[in-house]
């Protein structure tokens, strides 16, 4: 059975609290290039007391795209744990809707590596990330 990512990101069982937490959607995706959009919905709870969205909230979704972004390029046969994820934060985000992009640069045996944007509601870049991970097999297998 091909793996099929709408329906694994979809399914409420492979989604960690994490996700619920940041409000994560799936947008979309492109397997041959290692590319993937998410959405997230931050709270109020996430500001900071200027009445921006705090900076370790933004690396959260970051981070929260990077691996996910993984799982799609090995068409669902990897997993990955953060090594390293280095942020430059270009702008301050209001709370509204956010959109992030992230591709997998090269995707080894062991480690992977990736960059990912984050976008605030107007679709402006306010911050930018590479990341490294340590590559293991999905827990539980893709299709579970």
């Amino acid at each position: 059975m091909a793996f099929d990512p709408v329906s694994f990101f979809g399914n409420p069982a492979n989604a960690p609290p994490i996700a619920a937490l940041l409000g994560w959607k799936l947008l979309e995706f492109d397997a041959d290039k290692g590319w993937i959009k998410v959405g997230f919905e931050p709270k109020p709870d996430f500001l900071n007391p200027a009445g921006l969205v705090q900076g370790g909230m933004l690396v959260a979704m970051l981070d929260d795209t990077v691996g996910p972004a993984v799982i799609v390029a090995s068409n669902g046969q990897a997993y990955t744990t953060t090594i390293d994820l280095h942020t430059h934060f270009l702008r301050p985000v209001k709370l509204g809707p956010i959109t992030t992009e992230a591709t997998v640069t090269r995707l080894g045996r062991s480690v992977a590596f990736t960059e990912a944007r984050l976008f605030d509601s107007e679709g402006r870049l306010c911050a930018r990330a590479t990341s490294s991970a340590s590559v293991g097999p999905m827990p539980g297998g893709a299709n579970a």
